[in-house]
């Protein structure tokens, strides 16, 4: 029985990694990990990983996902300052977990849909990435997604489950197999963050009833 040639793509690809694609996705996976536990340094380690993806991804012409990452550093800069508050038991506007109603959900979906669909029509029209209908979904939604994040919306954690599975496909076609590894982390790590942070957000409910 001969190999799966998927196996023996992923195989031949890790040997070949750069050791700074290595070192971002050790760091992003370190991100999510501590996302999930509602610690403010998260960011820290979402900041230098996304650096370093801004700089891989421009190289490997993939400029939405470089765009993207870039990104993503001013936004881990925008959380970490949100997110300082939390640790402050006495101010009373630090931030908590939230969720989201079916009418808010309905128009994240519908204008995340939207932008994808302009912006892979334009990659298309000027012949910018080598999967751009992926390319698009994956960026739009990650950045829409990154700020439900950030102001701490339950749900977030779900949308990071299809959007990190729509990622592994984009990243398997264009070569980045350490990423495919980091973003299949990322899908469990996304379902246990669900959990422990719905856990959270119940909590005090349960308390004060």
């Amino acid at each position: 029985m001969s190999d799966s040639p998927l196996l023996m793509a992923m195989v031949d690809g890790l040997l070949a990694l750069s050791g700074w694609e290595v070192f971002a996705a050790l760091l992003g996976i370190a991100y999510v990990i501590f996302a999930a536990k509602e610690s403010q340094w998260c960011w820290l380690f979402a900041f230098i990983s996304t650096l370093i993806y801004t700089l891989l991804f421009w190289e490997g012409q993939l400029p939405m996902q470089a765009l993207l990452n870039f990104y993503y550093m001013g936004m881990a800069v925008y959380g970490y300052l949100l997110w300082q508050k939390q640790g402050k038991t006495e101010d009373k506007k630090a931030l908590a977990i939230s969720k989201f109603t079916w009418l808010q959900q309905s128009a994240f979906l519908i204008i995340g849909s939207l932008l994808t669909f302009v912006t892979a029509s334009y990659l298309i029209s000027i012949d910018a990435s080598q999967s751009p209908y992926l390319d698009a979904g994956v960026t739009v939604f990650s950045v829409l997604n990154t700020i439900l994040m950030a102001r701490k919306i339950l749900q977030n954690w779900l949308y990071w489950i299809v959007i990190d599975a729509a990622a592994i496909q984009l990243y398997y076609q264009t070569g980045y197999y350490a990423t495919i590894v980091m973003f299949s982390v990322y899908l469990v790590l996304a379902f246990l963050g669900y959990l422990n942070w719905m856990k959270r957000y119940y909590q005090p409910q349960q308390q004060a009833s």
